[in-house]
């Protein structure tokens, strides 16, 4: 099969024909119809997220439909559509998973970065960890909700009962979730790259109350932030924007380092935290609402070839919400 492997960190992927994937006990192999692109995959490419695996096809948000089922696979038919998200396996027996807190597993396999992903024509995925998905999107669609909706979702979630909240970075996981907030009742006021003013009509566009650069603060006190951006001095920005108990949350894997602040800017009950992955109860619950809201999903596909191409766009903040590959 055709794949876009990473052999050396630091290095662009590279187009190969490799083995097509052997499904494991419990396993299902997928024909990949699509795969989103997401920011995760520059940190693994960056080397910012160590040890994965090597030589790697990366990929989280695949598409696909069932192929062959490995051994005592039963939860699944084969023609089934699919979808495999970050999350690609635990322990099933620690104090996290027994609690539906699978998603902070000690031993928990990541797809795309502990194993094989999207980027290719086949993938295999374990039973438990595949979602299914809504028939209203199709490929290319549904694909950024795998990642970037269901990461966005589970961030929202932590924010409680906030109704007003700051976006800091506009890309494929906020454009999902500003439709998700408004539904809610929320009041979104989005933050971007001071000047960008294609992405600034693009969040109006989806109904931000308020667009700025980050370099600014907002026209009042928010009740939470949400953090988009991998730019740590962002959490001092986002504290300066929240009223007293407010809440600042990151929602990226991986940050740059956060600068030293007054503790001032922490006090009264204001709080810090980030979102680490997602379990598979936040999967089901999100696609719900991606039925019924029937979001808007901007995209721009690649081919499988191209993938570079994509990631060099997220990289340089030129997409306008989420790159989507179409290999079959």
């Amino acid at each position: 099969m055709r794949a876009m492997v990473l052999e050396k960190v630091g290095f662009p992927l590279v187009l190969k024909d490799v083995p097509c994937p052997i499904p494991n006990p419990y396993e299902v192999l997928i024909k990949v119809k699509s795969c989103s692109v997401c920011r995760t995959d520059l940190h693994i490419i960056d080397g910012e997220l160590p040890h994965s695996k090597l030589p790697l096809i990366l990929g989280h948000q695949v598409v696909g439909i069932v192929d062959k089922l490995g051994v005592n696979a039963s939860k699944h038919k084969i023609g089934d559509r699919v979808g495999i998200p970050w999350l690609g396996g635990s322990c099933h027996t620690c104090e996290f998973c027994i609690s539906d807190r699978e998603n902070l597993c000690d031993k928990a396999v990541y797809t795309g970065y502990m194993r094989d992903g999207g980027y290719a024509d086949y993938c295999t995925a374990h039973e438990d960890f595949v979602l299914p998905l809504p028939q209203i999107y199709d490929d290319l669609h549904a694909a950024p909700l795998l990642c970037a909706g269901i990461i966005g979702y589970r961030a929202f979630r932590l924010a409680g009962s906030a109704k007003t909240i700051g976006f800091y970075g506009f890309g494929s996981a906020a454009h999902l979730l500003l439709q998700v907030a408004n539904a809610s009742g929320c009041d979104v006021y989005v933050f971007t790259r001071p000047g960008d003013k294609k992405t600034q009509a693009f969040a109006y566009s989806l109904g931000a109350k308020w667009v700025g650069g980050s370099d600014e603060l907002p026209p009042i006190l928010l009740d939470a932030s949400l953090i988009f951006a991998p730019v740590g001095a962002l959490y001092i920005q986002a504290l300066k924007a929240i009223k007293k108990g407010g809440k600042v949350i990151s929602a990226g894997i991986h940050m740059s380092d956060i600068p030293s602040f007054p503790y001032a800017l922490l006090w009264e009950e204001r709080s810090i935290s980030s979102v680490a992955n997602l379990t598979r109860k936040d999967g089901i619950d999100f696609m719900q609402i991606a039925i019924k809201l029937h979001l808007q999903v901007s995209i721009t596909s690649y081919s499988l070839e191209n993938v570079n191409q994509a990631l060099e766009a997220i990289r340089n903040g030129t997409l306008e919400g989420s790159a989507v590959l179409k290999i079959s």
